[in-house]
């Protein structure tokens, strides 16, 4: 150890991910580090998602790093504001924020065989080069619009609930809400007291289940600070309700026909009208879409303003949006809550290997990394959230130390052996892969389209199994998946 050369390494992203894994390296005595972020503030998704309700479906004692625990926490479902102000703080406090570039974004890296090094491009026309390359850049970070005849024509405000227009006052308002997902159960209940119509177009109903949010007194935040393991125990109890709830992915399969049952009977405690409650009934398996948290989005549905609507949209006029049935729903305002482009990894970044490989023919086919975190033909690039990483439940944060803590290793070993790249084996790549989708076929998620799967129906995001399970495959890294060659 005491043997080793110093490491450059440069990490696109200031997000969890990117945050997360440059603590891990400089903890172990890796400071030269650089973390291009492309906007003029860190926090990723929790920078850029501010629309009314913004918050995470995991409670904060879980979606936090386990190394700097927060016993002040407003809420068990903290909100997008008190997140973003806890990553600033963690980022401040571990003294990352003078190694941050803002307003960099990334177009592309090359590797140089002869140095065994990338070079990295910036839209400003700018170079870096790096010997060891961390893509944090998320699978939740570019806004996707739907494919409808006439979007972009409406005459009104339009905009994505992830880009979320704040200068428009949506009082008294006919507001079209398209989409229902996680970020549309937020903000509907918090829009639908203010408008005057609400119209939700529905493609697909979603498993909603109870949220078990409450704010932490005082006394709680006392407790948490002063007794030692309270917080902890907190930390532990939600975790092993989510390990447990993972197992009905595959494992066990009554898990998930328990869960069912609680989403069931939050439709029917909440909605009384048969006719909207059968809109509202999911027709696939639990899981198969993303399970979604809330106690007041059925509700608001219930309101005398609010109607919602099955019938697929044909088009975006300049009036509002017209559904299959003929309507022409007018409005004065149209929201987008139809997710991300969870699928095009690193898009739209251009990453050439080995050879002159490019990532994206590589991925042809859809992504695919070992463990989520490298690719053969791609030495010393590494990647946190990577492939098949996401979680159908559970704390992405867990998984985000155990990535950094693999890479790390990786790091450490180029550092005791100068002049030397590191590449994951194809054939133990492949190997895993190929047993990652045999597992995958086990799981709910393809019995129906979602954003896990990508146009030909691979799953390419979701991790199928527990987060203790991940951990234990990454906690060391086996030299014997990798060759250690010289630089040319």
């Amino acid at each position: 150890m005491n043997a080793r050369r110093p490491v450059s390494i440069l990490i696109i992203g200031a997000g969890f991910g990117g945050i997360g894994v440059a603590i891990e390296l400089r903890r172990h005595g890796f400071d030269d580090i650089t973390i291009l972020e492309k906007a003029d503030d860190l926090g990723g998704v929790w920078r850029e998602n501010t629309y009314p309700g913004a918050a995470c479906d995991v409670p904060s004692p879980l979606y936090s790093y386990s190394f700097e625990q927060k016993p002040d926490w407003p809420q068990r479902y903290s909100g997008q504001a008190a997140i973003h102000d806890y990553l600033r703080g963690v980022t401040r406090r571990h003294g990352l924020l003078e190694r941050i570039e803002f307003g960099v974004a990334v177009t592309g890296a090359v590797f140089d065989e002869q140095t065994g090094s990338w070079t990295v491009h910036t839209a400003d026309g700018g170079r870096r080069t790096a010997q060891v390359l961390i893509s944090a850049v998320g699978q939740l970070s570019r806004p996707q619009l739907p494919a409808i005849p006439g979007v972009g024509s409406f005459a009104g405000p339009a905009f994505h609930s992830a880009l979320w227009d704040h200068d428009v006052d949506l009082t008294g308002k006919r507001v079209a809400c398209i989409g229902t997902g996680a970020s549309a159960i937020q903000y509907v209940p918090q829009i639908q007291p203010v408008v005057e119509q609400l119209t939700l177009f529905q493609r697909t109903a979603a498993w909603v289940l109870p949220k078990f949010d409450t704010d932490y007194s005082p006394i709680q935040h006392k407790l948490f600070a002063k007794i030692p393991g309270m917080l902890l125990v907190e930390r532990l109890g939600w975790w092993l309700i989510a390990e447990i709830s993972s197992l009905g992915l595959v494992e066990l399969p009554i898990i998930s026909r328990l869960v069912s049952r609680i989403a069931a009977r939050n439709l029917t405690e909440n909605v009384d009208d048969p006719d909207l409650r059968a809109a509202l009934t999911p027709d696939y398996p639990i899981a198969c879409k993303r399970v979604l948290f809330s106690s007041d989005y059925y509700p608001a549905l219930t309101r005398p303003n609010v109607e919602v609507t099955t019938s697929d949209i044909t088009e975006i006029t300049p009036q509002g949006v017209r559904t299959a049935d003929g309507t022409l729903h007018e409005v004065d305002v149209i929201i987008y809550g139809t997710g991300f482009k969870g699928t095009e990894f690193l898009w739209p970044m251009r990453i050439t290997g080995r050879d002159g490989r490019e990532l994206a023919e590589v991925w042809s086919a859809g992504a695919h990394a070992y463990y989520g975190i490298t690719v053969p033909e791609f030495p010393n690039l590494f990647m946190v959230y990577g492939p098949n990483t996401n979680l159908g439940v559970g704390s992405i944060i867990y998984m985000i130390e155990s990535q950094s803590r693999y890479i790390r290793q990786a790091v450490e070993l180029l550092a005791g052996t100068p002049g030397h790249v590191l590449e994951v084996r194809a054939d133990t790549e492949r190997a895993f892969n190929d047993a990652l989708q045999k597992r995958l076929e086990r799981t709910p998620w393809n019995f129906c389209s979602s954003w896990y799967r990508n146009a030909a129906g691979k799953i390419t995001n979701n991790w199928p199994g527990t987060v203790t399970r991940y951990r234990r495959r990454v906690r060391t890294l086996d030299p014997r998946d990798y060759t250690l060659t010289p630089a040319a």
